[in-house]
């Protein structure tokens, strides 16, 4: 894979993500991923918690393809709650770093009402680069 990341000259540096990445290759993407192990059973109530296994979900679908964390250029999170993601981001950075290491690719947080799962708090897409 041949990837670049955009940092224009005299933008702050994100922290945590990149604000664009240029890539070339076969391309996967994953849909959104929520915090449910491979029964479909919410593993936690806790935000963090439920990050760590959609992580690991999207992980486990960028080994079915061949890909890595390493091939991630896009994260799209869809949370439930801003003041739960805040109060819960230690965790949800432990989680983060302990899953997918320290490759940051572009990435959105969108606050929304609910998602389809009642239990849900999140739901992460993915778009990988081979």
């Amino acid at each position: 894979m041949s990837h670049q990341v955009l940092q224009p000259s005299g933008w702050a540096r994100p922290r945590g993500y990149a604000n664009g990445i240029a890539a070339e290759g076969r391309q996967v993407f994953l849909a959104g991923q929520i915090g449910w192990n491979a029964e479909q059973r919410i593993v936690s109530d806790d935000l963090a918690v439920q990050v760590r296994q959609a992580l690991a979900n999207i992980v486990e679908l960028l080994a079915a393809a061949g890909a890595r964390p390493a091939h991630l250029v896009r994260l799209t999170w869809f949370i439930t709650s801003r003041e739960e993601y805040y109060a819960s981001i230690e965790g949800i950075g432990a989680a983060y770093r302990e899953t997918i290491g320290r490759h940051f690719p572009a990435m959105s947080v969108v606050v929304v009402a609910g998602l389809l799962e009642s239990r849900a708090k999140v739901e992460i897409e993915a778009t990988a680069v081979l």
